[in-house]
């Protein structure tokens, strides 16, 4: 199976006044293309520093974190902005929708520094929106909408690029129970439709959704193993 994300021996050390704090002590492991990955542990485990390294938000201190083959531990700051623009599609637990716009809109953004017509845009951001069971909000903005519709917004946004990956942090953290089921039940069927996902999250409901846990602990993988029962939604 083709790797979509290959992390090799990754180190990341921040340092805070005179202290440095290791955050991820030497990591190593694979995605493959159509993988449901969530990634796990305690407070403080090294898990967002991780999806940020993998997502071009960071620069590891060492090792090296390929996306399709490609070495992004090694671009600079230009070049990972666009890897980020064309390669992933990104789900955050605060949504980051701009309030302003209306679902269409916000969804419409990452295709603004692209070679897309306004129709086009406006084509294959509806599209998104009917793929989560929103098209009929599309004209609606964020505070008119519940946190499980913000979050199809943003899901609709991660997936109008058609990214390599999407990399989801927290994705229920801020919703309630019915609006985690019915989000997990989209990821389940973006990935049964072949989108590889890797997720964030400290739900032990949430990581049973998923295909494959990888569990950290103090920087390090602790265990790597497939869903034993994969649950249907939350």
């Amino acid at each position: 199976m083709s790797k979509v994300v290959k992390v090799e021996d990754l180190q990341k050390t921040y340092v805070l006044g005179t202290v440095e704090v290791p955050a991820l002590r030497g990591l190593s492991f694979e995605v493959n293309k159509n993988e449901f990955v969530s990634i796990t542990g305690p407070s403080g485990c090294g898990k967002s520093t991780l999806l940020h390294l993998i997502g071009c938000l960071d620069h590891p201190n060492s090792g090296a974190v390929y996306l399709d083959g490609t070495n992004v531990s090694k671009l600079n700051d230009n070049q990972l902005a666009e890897i980020r623009n064309k390669k992933i599609g990104f789900v955050f637990q605060t949504f980051n929708l701009l309030p302003r716009l209306s679902a269409l809109e916000n969804v419409e953004l990452p295709l603004i520094y692209g070679y897309f017509s306004a129709k086009q845009m406006k084509e294959r951001s509806i599209a998104m929106l009917e793929k989560v069971g929103l098209a009929h909000r599309a004209e609606h903005r964020p505070p008119e909408l519940s946190g499980g519709e913000r979050q199809r917004v943003a899901i609709a946004r991660a997936l109008v690029v058609d990214p390599a990956i999407i990399l989801a942090d927290e994705p229920t953290g801020n919703l309630d129970s019915k609006s985690s089921e019915e989000i997990m039940v989209i990821f389940q069927k973006l990935n049964k439709e072949g989108a590889t996902i890797i997720m964030v999250t400290h739900e032990h409901d949430i990581a049973g959704c998923t295909k494959r846990n990888i569990h950290l602990k103090d920087g390090q993988v602790l265990s790597d193993e497939p869903v034993k029962q994969v649950k249907i939604g939350g």
